[in-house]
């Protein structure tokens, strides 16, 4: 089995619904993995756009969650999840809107790209302090063990 990532929200390469957008109540959609390999540790979720900010002329590559040392025990993060209801032990890191917990798809222009981007690692991290996404893709290197996306796609009404 391999290891995957899914939404019961939207389907691979398909619209993120409004509700999960800034359009909408800007919450998460639901998310469910499984096929993780032996020896995993912990999970890292990123969720960015690396169309920002036109997919004709990207510039770069805008962050809308971070999050780490997701219990190998857990296969899903429900909808709408704050922080309080995270998995035991799993840290938040910071996003592009300089906040932690998720932010959802809001493109100033064309339709966007989202990747859910979910790591297997062979260690749980230190405490990184609401790391960007750069800082835990450098605590990450060398412990990913398999990496599973599922990508949805947006565009403002």
């Amino acid at each position: 089995m391999s290891f995957a990532i899914t939404s019961p929200a939207f389907a691979p390469g398909g619209t993120i619904p409004a509700e999960y957008t800034c359009e909408g109540a800007d919450t998460s959609p639901r998310l469910e993995w499984s096929g993780a390999p032996a020896g995993t540790a912990s999970f890292a979720l990123i969720v960015d756009d690396p169309d920002a900010p036109d997919p004709a002329a990207p510039k770069r590559v805008w962050v809308h969650w971070v999050l780490y040392n997701i219990p190998p025990s857990a296969d899903h993060l429900p909808e709408a999840v704050v922080s309080s209801a995270l998995p035991a032990d799993t840290l938040e890191g910071t996003n592009d809107w300089n906040r932690t917990g998720y932010g959802g798809p809001c493109p100033p222009i064309g339709r966007h790209r989202y990747f859910f981007k979910l790591y297997a690692l062979d260690t749980v991290l230190p405490d990184l302090n609401s790391p960007r996404k750069a800082e835990l893709e450098k605590a990450m290197h060398g412990h990913v063990l398999a990496t599973a996306e599922v990508i949805g796609t947006y565009q403002k009404r």
